[in-house]
């Protein structure tokens, strides 16, 4: 088994002198590499890279392809059974591999990721991604350990392998031949959420996404956009829209619409709160979706022509609404909501 560990770097420097070293001494061996894309950085990464990691493999890009573009890019023409996509702010441990592997294996897995915690608070679960990921009737999308801001401790809860609808993109480990089944990571979707339309394409043609439940990484976050970042707020208004858009089921005009009346309320509360550079990227977020529909009708049909070609999988959907569990009806922890409205 041969997995390959790939970090995407965008002028990480700081990142890579932090986190590398951990990642390089639990991951090269057995054949397992380390791979850098660098995403056509100015800092001094590469050449830092080149002198203290000659062990690591490097690729430069020219430009800045984004999350998805960079990934697609690197990850073209290397070989291996497996791939790990890893951001660069994320702490990994020994075996953690291995282990990962070993539960891909035992539950046929075609995309996993570890438990992901915060690295500045340990016994926390962590924003991106925490102990698997699910997606409400309205595409809304919330964790095992973690709706919305509310964290729940990491210590006693979910520990469990499992399946679920999504799986982190913090590191996302993935079998080489469903990334080239169904592409790679759509670049439309540049940074963020394009995870969670991989692994949703992987369900449309009946794969399964899990979570191994005893292996931890610990991630930073926010090292590229912060949660504060109104660039941050347009991708993941716009991208959930396109998401919904190309895979979700049913007669699209209803549940955009929907969609759209219910990103309008959220921009409105943001207008309320005086948070005026969050209201106009919820604004630019819908006019960029209205140029995009005509492509992404394409792409809708040809993942509607996967779902009928496969048996399409549907595990880790909940067929309640997330915003009124934890809005109106105070539920603040997935082990709170009704487990039988999972499908």
């Amino acid at each position: 088994m041969i997995t390959v560990v790939a970090i995407l770097n965008w002028n990480g420097l700081n990142h890579l002198k932090t986190f590398l070293p951990s990642v390089v001494k639990h991951s090269i061996g057995e054949g397992n590499k380390v791979l850098v894309i660098d995403n056509g950085s100015t800092d001094e990464s590469c050449s830092w890279i080149r002198q203290n990691y000659p062990n690591v493999e490097l690729l430069n890009l020219e430009h800045n392809y984004g999350f998805a573009g960079g990934y697609n890019r690197g990850l073209s023409g290397i070989k291996a059974d497996r791939y790990v996509l890893l951001n660069s702010d994320v702490e990994v441990s020994e075996d953690w591999i291995k282990r990962v592997n070993n539960t891909m294996d035992e539950m046929e897995f075609s995309a996993c990721s570890p438990r992901i915690l915060n690295l500045s608070y340990p016994s926390q679960f962590e924003y991106a991604g925490a102990a698997g990921g699910y997606v409400d009737k309205d595409g809304y999308m919330f964790c095992a350990g973690r709706i919305f801001d509310s964290f729940e401790d990491a210590d006693s809860n979910y520990k469990d392998d499992r399946e679920v609808f999504w799986a982190s993109g913090a590191a996302l480990f993935i079998d080489a031949t469903s990334w080239e089944e169904v592409g790679g990571l759509d670049e439309d979707f540049f940074a963020h959420m394009e995870e969670i339309d991989l692994c949703w394409r992987l369900k449309n043609r009946g794969r399964k996404v899990g979570v191994c439940g005893s292996v931890n990484v610990h991630h930073l976050g926010g090292g590229t956009l912060s949660k504060s970042s109104s660039t941050k707020v347009f991708l993941n208004f716009r991208n959930n829209l396109l998401l919904l858009l190309k895979n979700e089921d049913g007669f699209w005009p209803i549940f955009i619409f929907r969609r759209l009346i219910l990103d309008g309320i959220a921009a409105l509360r943001f207008l309320l709160k005086g948070e005026m550079s969050f209201f106009f990227s919820v604004a630019k977020a819908h006019l960029v979706f209205y140029t995009l529909i005509f492509s992404f009708l394409n792409k809708r049909r040809i993942e509607n022509k996967a779902k009928q070609s496969s048996s399409h999988n549907k595990n880790g959907r909940y067929t309640r609404s997330i915003i009124i569990d934890y809005f109106f009806r105070g539920i603040k922890k997935y082990s709170q909501l009704d487990q039988s409205k999972f499908v």
